[in-house]
């Protein structure tokens, strides 16, 4: 494609995590992708080259430190001393999934806090802002000097559903835990529908976890929201209480597909019908499934740029029916 951005200072680069998503954010702003090649030499050290003039442009990266985490971080924090050295005006970082955003508070003794170390890497490193998706935890925020936009996945989850028919009163949005009840909450606003609580609690030690329902699901369409999906142990046997609560269907969802270990055999064997995410992380053929349908942060994050570099809000993108 051509560019027909208004503003040639504007460039977006791509790192090596999620090329296609890269594409299509720079497609919904109208550029090109930047030329740059990030290589990694047979001891593992990583290397990064811009090989084009960046020099008083404002620089978009984007990169998801989704797994190999590391290598992806380590990729990111080489880029963005890469840009500062070559006179970049300004370098935001655009990350969709937002790695180690687990590890946000000392739960035991003598633990880290790796999420804030995260945020001080990045901003040591040369970062000017930063533009994420759906955060573990929201205070992550926090953890950074430099501004901070906080997409969220709802409003385009909740169009996906909107789309089907799957709304109102027929329809309970459950959250699996009591952590996510405010992200369920607000799916429920868009689709115009009650909530259900999944409260897990193990009676005493070496006693399988119990599952008790808070809400009214019997003979209800429910559709399970998380912000991440990892191994699907908790998502899936949400799924199979409800079935066995009394629930007409069960539908899930998550912003974050991370999927990894056995995640993807349990959503099969589950009494999930289909599972919608978002593309903020790269999933592989192998990782694709049937039940899986995966809707595009693309323009959402491309039109977030475009309002950042144009000095406007961004906040109008929270709402479900937003053009973009």
């Amino acid at each position: 494609m051509s560019n027909h951005y208004f503003d040639p200072r504007l460039k977006i680069f791509s790192l090596n995590s999620n090329r296609p998503l890269a594409e299509k954010i720079a497609a919904a702003v109208g550029v090109e992708l930047g030329k740059c090649s990030v290589k990694q030499f047979s001891d593992g050290e990583i290397q990064v080259n811009i090989e084009e003039s960046i020099r008083g442009s404002h620089v978009y990266v984007i990169q998801s430190t989704s797994s190999p985490v590391n290598d992806n971080l380590m990729e990111l924090l080489i880029m963005i001393d890469a840009l500062k050295r070559a006179s970049a005006k300004t370098i935001n970082v655009v990350m969709p999934y937002y790695g180690y955003a687990r590890q946000d508070r000392k739960a035991r003794s003598r633990e880290p806090i790796t999420a804030k170390l995260v945020a001080n890497m990045i901003e040591k490193a040369g970062a000017d802002r930063m533009v994420t998706l759906d955060l573990h935890a929201s205070q992550i925020q926090g953890f950074f000097d430099m501004p901070v936009d906080h997409l969220m996945g709802a409003p385009l989850i909740a169009n996906y559903f909107l789309e089907r028919g799957i709304q109102g009163d027929d329809v309970v949005v459950v959250s699996p835990d009591h952590g996510g009840v405010t992200r369920a909450r607000k799916l429920a606003e868009f689709l115009k529908s009650p909530i259900a609580i999944i409260d897990k609690r193990r009676p005493k030690a070496n006693v399988a976890e119990v599952m008790n329902i808070i809400g009214h699901v019997e003979g209800k369409t429910c559709v399970l929201i998380d912000d991440m999906i990892d191994t699907a142990g908790t998502i899936t046997l949400a799924a199979n209480a409800l079935k066995q609560a009394g629930a007409k269907s069960v539908y899930a969802s998550c912003t974050h597909p991370v999927l990894s270990g056995p995640a993807l055999q349990r959503i099969e064997d589950s009494a999930i019908e289909h599972l919608v995410v978002t593309d903020s992380i790269y999933l592989p053929e192998d990782r694709k499934s049937d039940k899986i349908d995966e809707i595009s942060v693309g323009a959402l994050m491309g039109e977030a740029i475009k309002r950042i570099h144009e000095n406007k809000p961004v906040s109008p993108l929270f709402e479900s029916k937003l053009s973009i």
